[in-house]
């Protein structure tokens, strides 16, 4: 007797199939440099599949960047707030320092800037990144480090937006002290209460 097959068995190892190449694309050759024709060749499918699916590489990305926000972030927990911050920024830090992985990182920035699936899917990735990095801010709330009415999305947003900026706007390096330092404002941030903010 045959095992039997889970449905959509196929269709979900040619998806696997084609993002593993696009994947490997964009670390080779950039948004910019993606193709259907590359991706299809490389994943051992016929590109009118590639069309049929995914339409063409705005939808290859879109897709790569929902299975990459299902797969999950490694948390640091330090002990403390302004330590596990520092360690987040400087996995951003490094992350797109990485020849392989900072590549296909900047990709999908591009990518979001320029097609508006790409856009709402680099959302929902960066949405789901912080979803997931604030359980830092809620174990120091637990901790008593922080007031429990903070918001701790919004934080881990704070600590990473300058890191972003020196990327994608002035196009600087990002050093480990600026990334250290980024951390250290959003933790002083954090630990304001919210009712003097505004004074």
């Amino acid at each position: 007797m045959e095992p039997q097959r889970r449905p959509g068995g196929r269709s979900a190892r040619v998806r696997e199939a084609v993002l593993d190449a696009t994947t490997a694309e964009l670390a080779e050759h950039g948004y910019q440099g993606l193709t259907v024709d590359a991706v299809a060749q490389r994943a051992g499918v016929h590109k009118t599949t590639v069309y049929r699916r995914w339409r063409g590489p705005e939808g290859l990305v879109a897709d790569a960047l929902e299975r990459a926000a299902e797969q999950s972030w490694p948390i640091p927990d330090t002990g403390t707030l302004t330590g596990d911050l520092r360690a987040l920024t400087e996995l951003v830090r490094s992350g797109f320092a990485d020849p392989d992985a900072g590549t296909v990182a900047t990709a999908f920035v591009a990518a979001g800037m320029q097609h508006p699936d790409a856009a709402a899917a680099l959302r929902g990735f960066y949405a789901a990144r912080h979803d997931e990095a604030a359980a830092i801010v809620r174990r120091a709330i637990v901790r008593g480090e922080v007031e429990p009415d903070i918001d701790a999305a919004e934080i881990i947003r704070l600590a990473i937006a300058p890191l972003f900026h020196r990327l994608f706007i002035t196009h600087e390096p990002v050093t480990a002290e600026q990334a250290r330092r980024s951390a250290d404002v959003a933790a002083t941030l954090a630990r304001i209460p919210v009712d003097t903010r505004s004074r």
